[in-house]
């Protein structure tokens, strides 16, 4: 039985008791424990514990960044933001030090925040790139509130370099340590990379089990999870355009081989005639030969008994029908091949121009000024405050006013939840566990349990706040659990008043706005491009191209609905300035799936169907209207016109 409406929570507090499923990751567990903990207890037996702090702390953030993915794939995901903290840690050592030694208290406080704000500026616009952009300006100004208040004994340029090597020691752990997925497949090097492509396979299973059915638009989207999950971990080096073994080459080609069968799925899909089992059990028999880097074997032909058939070559058969059957075939002979050398992965990588408007965008502008005004607030209220800690409350309203986290009042929530517990279970075990060695034990043990805690916000803030104290006290500071709870209720309440300030009229929901933006601009190249083929039937089109044109509408489409779902679970007053996009998201999704038709078909018959015409034109005025009422404007491509030749 289904909860009555009246007893439906609210979105934001339905997310702040929401959790995400997952296996349990024992080998980023391990990873964990053996990072910070480690390196503490050296320097401790050195006797240079503080060194050791700082080590941990760039292990405890790096941990935080070690998600499930593959091993290459984590020189950047880790690397990067290790690089942007150290950097962060080093400016605001010298900061600080400049602030304290040679301008008086007040101007040094007041030059100090100067530069914290602006340094929030930069990277809060930054972190509008993407998540590694996103981890990397959290890192750097986290780091840099530490370093400009943390009181250590060691030069900014030893704290950078002690940093480096916490989180340079866990990506080692990453790339050295073996996993289960490696002794399946009996092939060391590739871990996340062959169930990245398995799951393609298996999620185009899924998905034609689907057709026909309500499960097959949430099927579709998982696919394209799945294919955004496989695309980012054959990214990472000696995976790029030309590999540079044969087992990567053959990798690379199983991943290139699931892009027709995708389509095809799709516009099966579409169609919404459903199709027999055994259509699924060629994709399902190419996931386990992936999976356990073995051959396939003979793989079935599909069936279409009830679909509306063509004749064509003196055989009926549904276009989609035979794309999907041609796409089997075609990923057989691929995995019977072994790969090609010269065979290309089919992705679009983003210049730095493009980066940098996506920066400087009215998404990077509104998230680069609300960072801003949270970390430089708290950064004046804390050297307001004289506490000893007062590098605490900025730390803490970095973390805060990350949305992609949740949304604000879930993370305020989760935050002071989490950092209350675990504020309590550090105070009552530091009064009972030795010193130091208890303390080196609760760092192993809270780095082992961050892989975990990342699945939920307050539960990661209870893992950080134990490690966080247990770090303070082995540096040689007190005790400081209840001071460590005051400062980020404070934190909460800066980063809840920056969220609710009126902001200028069209930069609220910047953020929303960018990314539904990128999605509309793939889209209409996406469906450009098969017309331009519609126009010139004879002219042979380039699937490559398509298939990377699709690959990124789809992909720009997912990072839209996932801030708009955050968006849409804020309170009403933030909520609203985002209201119409999920309908803009939605319509742009079926143009989409109707463009993927439209490619099968002009594959088949060399030209569109009127239903294909009928349902672009109908999905176009659609999406203008959508666009309307939600006040998006969003690019129009030059030479987009549907036009009755395209039938003939």
């Amino acid at each position: 039985m289904s909860r009555p409406a009246a007893l439906a929570l609210p979105p934001w507090l339905a997310h702040a008791l929401r959790a995400q499923r997952a296996p349990v990751p024992w080998n980023a567990m391990m990873r964990g424990a053996l990072a910070g903990g480690p390196l503490l207890l050296l320097a401790v037996l050195v006797g240079r514990p503080s060194v050791g702090v700082v080590a941990a702390l760039g292990a405890m953030l790096a941990g935080i960044n070690d998600r499930p993915g593959s091993r290459r794939v984590s020189i950047k995901r880790l690397g990067v933001p290790a690089l942007a903290g150290a950097l962060g840690l080093l400016v605001g050592t010298y900061a600080g030090q400049y602030a304290q030694t040679y301008a008086g208290q007040y101007v040094g406080a007041v030059a100090l925040t100067l530069l914290l704000t602006s340094l929030g500026l930069l990277a809060g616009g930054m972190s509008a790139v993407g998540p590694v952009a996103s981890g990397a300006g959290t890192q750097v100004l986290v780091a840099a509130a530490i370093g400009a208040g943390m009181p250590l004994p060691e030069p900014g340029w030893e704290r950078a370099l002690a940093y480096l090597a916490g989180a340079g020691w866990l990506l080692v752990l990453r790339l050295v340590l073996p996993t289960p997925a490696a002794f399946t497949a009996g092939d060391y090097r590739f871990d996340g990379e062959r169930d990245a492509v398995a799951a393609v396979y298996d999620a185009i299973a899924t998905l034609l089990d689907a057709v026909g059915s309500p499960h097959a638009t949430a099927r579709r989207a998982a696919l394209t999870a799945a294919l955004d999950h496989a695309q980012d971990a054959l990214a990472g080096p000696r995976l790029r355009r030309y590999a540079s073994s044969s087992a990567e080459r053959q990798l690379h080609a199983q991943y290139a081989a699931a892009l027709p069968l995708a389509e095809a799925a799709t516009a099966l899909a579409w169609a919404g005639d459903a199709v027999v089992g055994r259509a699924s059990e060629g994709p399902r028999r190419l996931a386990a030969a992936v999976r356990d880097n073995t051959a396939p074997g003979p793989l079935p032909a599909p069936f279409l008994p009830h679909a509306r058939l063509r004749s064509r070559g003196g055989t009926l058969i549904a276009p989609a029908v035979r794309a999907l059957d041609d796409a089997l075939l075609s990923a057989a002979e691929s995995f019977d091949r072994g790969g090609d050398a010269q065979n290309e992965l089919h992705t679009r990588r983003r210049t730095a121009g493009s980066l940098v408007r996506l920066a400087l965008g009215v998404g990077g502008r509104e998230y680069g000024l609300r960072v801003a005004l949270s970390f430089g607030a708290s950064a004046a209220v804390a050297q307001v405050l004289d506490h000893e800690h007062w590098y605490w409350l900025p730390a803490t309203a970095v973390f805060l006013v990350k949305p992609d986290l949740g949304p604000l009042v879930s993370r305020v929530l989760c935050r002071a939840a989490g950092t209350v517990l675990g504020a309590v279970v550090f105070a009552g075990l530091a009064a009972l566990l030795p010193r130091p060695e208890g303390l080196v034990a609760l760092v192993v043990v809270s780095g082992a349990l961050i892989p975990v805690a990342t699945r939920h916000f307050a539960a990661q803030t209870a893992v950080v706040t134990v490690l966080v104290l247990a770090l303070v006290m082995v540096g040689g500071e007190p005790q400081a659990s209840w001071s460590r709870i005051g400062e980020t209720l404070l934190a909460c309440a800066i980063v809840l008043i920056v969220g609710h300030l009126p902001i200028p009229k069209g930069q609220r929901g910047g953020g929303v706005r960018a990314r539904l933006t990128e999605a509309g601009t793939a889209a209409h190249a996406y469906l450009l491009h098969i017309l331009n083929e519609a126009h010139e039937p004879d002219v042979p089109g380039d699937r490559a191209a398509r298939w990377t044109l699709r690959r990124e509408a789809y992909r720009t489409l997912a990072q839209a609905r996932t801030t708009i779902a955050l968006s849409g679970a804020e309170l009403p007053a933030l909520a609203r300035h985002t209201e119409g996009t999920d309908e803009v998201a939605a319509v742009l999704e079926r143009l989409v799936d109707t463009t993927t038709a439209c490619a099968v078909d002009l594959d088949d018959a060399g030209r569109l169907t009127p239903r294909h015409t009928e349902q672009l034109t109908t999905l176009l005025d659609e999406l203008a209207r959508h666009q309307r009422q939600a006040g998006i404007s969003l690019p129009e491509v030059p030479g987009v016109r549907l036009s009755t030749d395209l039938t003939a």
